[in-house]
């Protein structure tokens, strides 16, 4: 996918007729045979564990302190699940970790709910409760007080909402309060050998199931249709939280969809971009194929869009600029006649995006980012290309870098006709 992570989840259940399910959705009817066949691909591969999360948290102190922040704070969401492995829904009653440059985590909740934070935080861990006719910012500023941190610095994680920033810089008002990010995409952007083994696996049940539905298409279905079944086959093969974005025809011209219902017919270009995660780790996979045989302007721009991701793969060596991969792959792209830039037709959009816990996360092969890809670093390669009114193709691989350079978790496809 293409879009910012914090518009992901509601541009997926956003969609309307059915071209790209919500997460949650069930399918309507059973599935074909070569679905229900499908056997779990689960075992063998460990989930994240405390030790790990020591390991990132120490990490982070490090990073602290090289930016002068005497703490960060973090509210429900992917970077508190990274950090100290605790998954809470974020509602208007704040839950809060604050991780000190110094000394332990302490956290921060409604009073009615100690119970089960208990449950999640353990006992050792400083917790402190709010009732519901009491300030859980005036709360917050008691914690940064007590923990010496009146004065200094504190980092807001991103995905902290603005309601509770501000509460918290209201009652305490003599900190300075700062982005968080150069702390937790610092840590985040630089993958584990066993954040790598869960992405590994949540690809290959993505590809898995493109394996199992491709063979399925047929005249005349729909493309919710496909997306119920892709989602049933990443369901049935071990994935969660799965979701399947299915274009036919001009439609596959739109990067995140059309609201316009379409019927599968010959000669259409199917496009699929879908994912899944495995243990809170995601894949991100487009195949773009023809339903029948292929013209030859469906080929050409096909093997085009091909050379395209070929070449942001090459450029992603250790030590490049980010912006240098998205150079490479629109050249071939901008060569050809399509654009210039991010103009119609041609590549719309940045060639890559960061993934890990998160469908998009830091950072991007993207104009203007001079991030030095490092060993550990994980990006969607998906140089699309969309010629409004006619059709659009996009091949979407991630790739991981390591220090020889870069390396895919999955095979790319093989031409028009063999897209898995």
């Amino acid at each position: 996918m293409t879009i910012d992570r914090r518009e992901f989840t509601g541009l997926m259940a956003g969609l309307m007729g059915g071209l790209a399910l919500p997460r949650a959705a069930s399918a309507a009817a059973d599935p074909p045979a070569s679905i229900t066949a499908l056997e779990p691909m689960t075992a063998g591969v460990a989930p994240i564990d405390d030790a790990e999360r020591a390991v990132r948290r120490e990490k982070a102190r490090r990073l602290m302190r090289e930016q002068g922040l005497g703490a960060i704070l973090l509210e429900p969401g992917s970077s508190m699940t990274y950090f100290t492995g605790v998954s809470w829904w974020p509602s208007e009653r704040p839950f809060l970790a604050l991780l000190p440059a110094d000394g332990e985590p302490a956290w921060i909740g409604p009073g009615f709910e100690e119970s089960r934070m208990r449950e999640l935080i353990g006992e050792t861990p400083e917790l402190r409760v709010w009732q519901e006719d009491e300030s859980p910012y005036a709360l917050a500023a008691g914690l940064v007080r007590d923990r010496g941190l009146a004065t200094g610095r504190i980092g807001i994680e991103e995905q902290v909402r603005w309601f509770i920033a501000d509460g918290i810089r209201q009652e305490a008002a003599s900190a300075a309060f700062v982005s968080a990010t150069p702390v937790t995409a610092g840590c985040r952007m630089h993958k584990s050998p066993a954040e790598l083994a869960l992405m590994q696996r949540a690809n290959d049940i993505t590809l898995a199931a493109f394996r199992a539905v491709i063979p399925t298409l047929r005249d005349g279905v729909s493309q919710q249709e496909v997306s119920r079944a892709m989602m049933a086959a990443m369901t049935k093969l071990g994935g969660s939280d799965p979701w399947a974005l299915i274009l036919f025809g001009a439609g596959s011209a739109f990067p995140h969809g059309t609201r316009q219902p379409k019927q599968l017919r010959a000669g259409d270009i199917v496009l699929m971009d879908c994912g899944c995660a495995f243990e809170g780790y995601q894949a991100d996979v487009t195949r773009t194929t023809v339903f029948g045989k292929p013209s030859a302007r469906q080929r050409q721009v096909w093997e085009l869009e091909r050379r395209a991701q070929d070449a942001a793969f090459k450029a992603a060596q250790v030590g490049v600029p980010c912006e240098a991969v998205d150079a490479a792959a629109r050249k071939v792209i901008t060569d050809a006649g399509f654009g210039p830039g991010y103009k119609l037709p041609g590549l719309p959009h940045r060639t890559g995006h960061g993934i890990g816990l998160d469908g998009h996360e830091w950072t991007n092969f993207v104009r203007g980012n001079t991030t030095p890809l490092a060993p550990g670093m994980c990006f969607s390669d998906e140089p699309m290309i969309a010629i409004p009114g006619e059709f659009g193709i996009r091949l979407e691989d991630c790739l991981y870098i390591t220090e020889q350079g870069p390396k895919f978790f999955t095979p790319q496809s093989e031409s028009i006709e063999r897209p898995v």
